[in-house]
């Protein structure tokens, strides 16, 4: 069931990707210093990540992880082609290829999340599937990759739906309709 909502999730972001004006291209994510070209190549990496870039990436960021993350998506920005990005998203829609150490949910949990990263700054309003987005929740909550467990430690979880609380779970603060600005998430999922 992963994988067909991994690759419905691709197709989606790919479109949406697809969508976006030459401006809205250009412009930043929710994610901090990302822009669109940044997040779409941060997408190829869940399909196209070894071993071998993992350790080489992580020694040059110094055993950083989000830095390792930030360089390896910012070198494939700088490589590729907004219409490349694209298509190498659809080409691995339906791979079950996923990086080093990642659990088979994880890029799910990673499209679901940075789809509406992309959205939410462009005012566009994209809606997260419930019962994805209830298994990336349970994924998350489980996992110390993903930081909720502390996220969570002092509030509780409050009572939301799923997508909101995934939101949430990956360091992203919700939002009003109105207030979707760059810089209401600073912490990148990668």
């Amino acid at each position: 069931m992963i994988m067909k909502w991994l690759e419905a999730e691709r197709l989606s972001v790919a479109d949406l990707l697809e969508d976006l004006t030459d401006d809205e291209w250009r412009r930043d994510t929710l994610c901090a210093g990302w822009t669109m070209q940044t997040m779409a190549a941060h997408l190829t990496t869940s399909t196209r990540t070894g071993w071998r870039d993992v350790l080489t990436g992580v020694v040059r960021a110094r055993f950083d992880w989000e830095r390792m993350g930030d360089e390896q998506a910012r070198a494939i920005a700088a490589r590729f082609t907004r219409s490349e990005l694209i298509a190498q998203i659809r080409e691995t829609a339906a791979s079950p290829k996923r990086a080093p150490m990642a659990a088979p949910i994880d890029p799910l949990v990673d499209f679901l999340v940075h789809g509406q990263d992309i959205a939410r700054p462009l005012g566009r309003v994209r809606e997260m599937p419930l019962e994805p987005a209830q298994a990336a929740l349970d994924h998350v909550l489980k996992s110390p990759f993903w930081g909720a467990r502390k996220r969570f430690r002092e509030s509780g979880i409050p009572d939301l739906p799923a997508p909101d609380l995934l939101m949430i779970a990956t360091g992203r603060k919700l939002s009003t309709p109105g207030d979707n600005t760059v810089g209401n998430s600073n912490t990148r999922s990668i």
